[in-house]
């Protein structure tokens, strides 16, 4: 549905992205994830239309998004951090309006109107000034607006910003519904949110790709080693010396959870299953297992390794200090003279 590659953008001599490179398939929610200034916006921007690259290229289902603009944006639908609404117009006016602008068929504004009110839920304020919707209700109609000319592709960046838990979740369930009827780029920092919503994810970082895969992938190949958690009733100083002792084993901490129950967190080799073998000893030693579980990497861990300097081998790491974003806020004014 997507293929971008190699696209670069230059500010004078600061790459905001450089060779940035992946694809997204057909029917798929890909979570697109960086810190402040890592080049998310610069690259969903381009894949909208809204800005050309210095270099390098991207496609929607087959069209260069540069040569053939405006039939690439017939084919999405774009959400921006910041809403686009005018306050003054009920939700069925605006949607309307914004069908027109897209090109639906006169006959058909009203039916897609409809549609996508239902699917956002906001069919209730239908004759709503936009002005007294709440923040929720805001991102609703955003929503419904990327929608409205029935795009194969969805680009939402930060669709939950400043949105009450129960907001979010109600937001992030409409997202999960898109799915195999629409492909969606979904931006956000809300790590939580790509595990529950996304089938892949993007990261990247100062510009770069630093890594693209499922989140389960992700943590299975950063992962140096295996961890194991067990709480045992029993003598401190010699369980831990016996866990020790088992074949694989890196290295044992324990801490005391109350009422006679140490938990001993195993450290052993990433090709070792040890569960069962420490289950086993423990049992017979006669001591007693309370509880035993798996201690995955988070998506939260593998983030924070590729996105610092920390992270050893994290490809997108650069030396250089980071400029002002200065060419960020400027994105704001190219992608309103290119709309205008």
């Amino acid at each position: 549905m997507v293929e971008v590659k190699d696209l670069t953008k230059y500010y004078g001599e600061y790459a905001a992205i450089e060779g940035v490179s992946f694809k997204v398939e057909e029917g798929e929610i890909l979570g697109f994830l960086g810190p402040n200034a890592a080049g998310k916006t610069t690259t969903m921007r381009i894949i909208a239309g809204f800005m050309p690259p210095t270099s390098g290229t991207a496609t929607v289902a087959g069209t260069d998004v540069v040569r053939d603009s405006v039939e690439a944006r017939r084919k999405l639908g774009y959400l921006p951090e910041q809403v686009p609404l005018y306050d003054d117009m009920s939700v069925r006016e605006y949607l309307a309006f914004c069908a027109k602008v897209r090109g639906v068929p006169g006959a058909k504004q009203s039916e897609r109107v409809d549609a996508v009110m239902n699917a956002t839920r906001v069919t209730e304020y239908a004759d709503s000034l936009i002005l007294k919707l709440s923040k929720g209700f805001r991102q609703r109609v955003g929503i419904a607006q990327a929608m409205v000319h029935d795009p194969p592709l969805l680009i939402l960046d930060e669709p939950t910003v400043g949105l009450d838990p129960r907001q979010i979740v109600e937001v992030r369930e409409l997202i999960k519904g898109l799915r195999g009827n629409h492909t969606v780029i979904l931006s956000t920092h809300i790590l939580p949110e790509v595990q529950v919503v996304c089938d892949r994810v993007v990261i990247i970082n100062e510009g770069r790709i630093a890594a693209i895969d499922t989140p389960e992938a992700l943590t299975a190949k950063l992962r140096r080693s295996q961890q194991i958690r067990l709480d045992v009733r029993g003598p401190r100083t010699q369980v831990a010396d016996a866990l020790r002792k088992l074949p694989g084993v890196r290295g044992v901490t324990d801490e005391d959870a109350g009422d006679g129950v140490f938990r001993f967190t195993v450290e052993a080799d990433p090709d070792k299953d040890i569960r069962e073998t420490a289950a086993t000893m423990v049992v017979k030693q006669g001591w007693g297992l309370r509880e035993m579980s798996s201690v995955a990497m988070s998506l939260e861990d593998v983030y924070i390794h590729l996105t610092t300097n920390d992270g050893a081998g994290s490809p997108s790491a650069r030396q250089e200090p980071r400029p002002p974003t200065e060419p960020e806020r400027r994105d704001d004014n190219e992608g309103m003279e290119e709309t205008r």
